[in-house]
């Protein structure tokens, strides 16, 4: 008799014989979002944050209602507002001390429907020793030791300066600094990832020197050198960034004299945990 296959267990709510019925969930590699959802709590006033449907769709696919989701680089808040209105406990880690404070009180403005929940701490995820007891606290708070989702989404390296502090990623002094403490930040949240679930990786390119720096592939191979499959890469179309919509004529007038082409696009990669 053969072998019965096993089934892997499931790490979301999708029941496939209804698969018809979940239109809102993208299953295509490009990703072309309007406008970003601006309702509720998601202000979209701090400059970097990645638009709310980025998280909600990581959510969707690959966690399941009550489980833990663990955002990196906080920021103002976005993926904990997700999880509040998706029912997934939240654990953010911002190193700004003053966004850590607005965004605590931003989300705790969003309503809780299904009463899991938000963490928020101030701390560095590229330091072991300040972050990780502090994720074990939070952890231990709501009788949890592992998370189901992590999310990054770190700054693109020096496009924009997000502090004057010298251990925030956007003023690392080269490329290669930048990529040694990504790769820290990943063994501090990577850690309490339970096998076989997903980390998310938001990230863009750069230029340097008139050069196309791959931040977004070098990021990649900091993850998969940690033992982790690459399962999508994502493009995310960026038409209608306010930033570069503002000064778009500029751009494209740089674009044309310097022999470039402007980005419009992101990385949206998501890998599984295998070890």
């Amino acid at each position: 008799m053969g072998q019965t296959r096993r089934k892997r267990p499931s790490v979301n709510d999708i029941d496939l014989a209804r698969w018809r019925e979940y239109e809102e969930i993208e299953t295509d590699s490009l990703w072309l979002i309007p406008e970003r959802d601006r309702s509720g709590e998601h202000i979209g006033d701090y400059h970097g944050n990645f638009v709310p449907q980025i998280p909600r769709q990581a959510m969707l696919r690959y966690t399941k209602h009550g489980d833990v989701v663990l955002d990196g680089f906080l920021g103002s808040g976005t993926t904990l507002i997700e999880c509040r209105r998706m029912g997934r406990h939240g654990i953010g880690v911002e190193l700004k001390p003053d966004l850590a404070d607005s965004a605590r009180e931003r989300i705790e403005v969003e309503e809780n429907l299904h009463g899991y929940p938000t963490t928020v701490i101030t701390g560095d995820t590229c330091d072991g020793a300040d972050v990780v007891p502090k994720i074990e606290t939070a952890l231990e708070a709501i009788s949890r030791d592992t998370v189901q989702l992590v999310i990054l989404h770190p700054p693109y390296h020096s496009i924009i300066r997000f502090s004057d502090l010298p251990n925030d990623l956007s003023n690392a002094p080269d490329t290669g600094d930048f990529l040694v403490r990504f790769g820290q930040t990943v063994d501090n949240t990577a850690r309490f990832l339970e096998s076989g679930r997903y980390l998310v990786l938001v990230i863009g390119d750069m230029y340097v020197a008139k050069q196309w720096v791959p931040l977004g592939f070098y990021c990649m191979q900091e993850v998969m050198s940690r033992g982790f499959t690459l399962k999508s890469i994502v493009v995310k179309d960026m038409r209608n960034n306010r930033a570069k919509r503002q000064l778009e004529n500029i751009w494209r007038y740089r674009a044309l004299a310097g022999g470039f082409y402007i980005f419009k696009h992101e990385y949206v990669v998501f890998f599984e945990k295998r070890i």
